[in-house]
């Protein structure tokens, strides 16, 4: 039986989220390329769904596909596991980066993070303005309300390079238009991307390998907390602020016990305690390859992490039991 104890979550649960990512993963990447985005999410989430209903928990997804009246299934307060185990909080995308896998692009992952009850964020399924860093800066380097010029001046300084040496990935988005403008008067370069924040995230925390030093903007506040869930287990620094922009998504947030519609959350406040996070890749990425079929094997990359050990594990499975996909 897998169970809480004063050290956390039982560390076997580690290696039962991969089969949950990696069902997700396979299920999409057959309708990778299709154009299809609704499809491939669709049978991601089932997938996902359906594999996470076999862990002896007792979880509530607290970010997940959107609201009750909006998601049908994985949507937020919606209790998965057999009920028994472990009570944990979960955050999930079964398809991170629908449009990427509909076009067959890097970086669509299939994304979960589980943590001790009460400790991610419950918030509603808004967007969140977030700023992050990788590992090995003083805490504080940089500021979510500090202007773009100012934070990305304080990391190239704290890193000990000029700042054009510096990369920043931003969602390209019309909204992003003036902050790209600032980051490029800088000097800077910049990394855009047209989904996969998450990844997004991940990538500051291994500049000399994907070339990203910093995220910068708006997305998703699903994406927020399951890179903040990352973040905790890889190290870095994080920020983020719910973009509740009009009295519908204050009440929304109200009725989640957000009473603050200004607080800016450290990444400690988005994901503390014991958290567990996985990522399988669903096309190939910078992180992560893609979902591989052969004539008689199905092969996945994942990597698995926890925050409590700081252990990062990547596995490359290969699945000879087609049926079970």
């Amino acid at each position: 039986m897998l169970k809480a104890t004063q050290a956390g979550l039982d560390r076997i649960l580690t290696l039962e989220l991969v089969r949950v990512t990696e069902r997700a993963a396979v299920a999409a990447a057959r309708l990778r390329g299709r154009g299809d985005e609704k499809a491939a999410d669709q049978v991601a989430v089932d997938a996902m769904r359906s594999e996470l209903n076999r862990l002896p928990i007792k979880g509530t997804v607290v970010i997940g596909e959107g609201e009750r009246d909006e998601a049908p299934m994985l949507y937020i307060g919606e209790e998965v596991g057999v009920g028994e185990g472990p009570e944990v909080d979960i955050a999930l995308d079964p398809l991170e980066g629908t449009t990427i896998c509909a076009k067959n692009l890097p970086n669509s992952l299939a994304v979960i993070a589980i943590a001790e009850r009460g400790s991610l964020l419950y918030a509603p399924d808004v967007y969140m303005e977030k700023i992050a860093v990788g590992p090995g800066y003083p805490e504080g380097v940089v500021d979510l309300d500090a202007p773009a010029v100012e934070n990305i001046e304080a990391l190239a300084k704290a890193k000990g390079v000029p700042v054009n040496e510096i990369t920043a990935c931003i969602l390209d988005r019309p909204r992003h238009a003036r902050l790209i403008e600032e980051v490029r008067g800088t000097g800077a370069a910049i990394r855009l991307i047209g989904d996969g924040d998450v990844a997004g995230v991940i990538h500051t925390t291994d500049p000399d390998e994907t070339g990203i030093d910093i995220y910068l903007g708006i997305g998703g506040a699903p994406e927020g907390v399951l890179a903040a869930a990352a973040l905790r287990c890889i190290g870095g620094q994080m920020q983020g602020r719910l973009q509740l922009n009009t009295e519908e998504k204050i009440a929304r947030a109200a009725k989640m016990g957000i009473s603050d519609p200004n607080k800016v959350y450290r990444m400690d406040e988005m994901a503390k305690g014991d958290v567990l996070f996985a990522a399988t890749g669903v096309t190939d990425g910078n992180l992560l390859s893609g979902v591989k079929f052969g004539r008689d094997q199905i092969s996945t990359h994942t990597i698995v992490m926890r925050s409590s050990s700081q252990t990062v594990r990547e596995i490359i499975a290969r699945h000879q039991d087609l049926d079970k996909f």
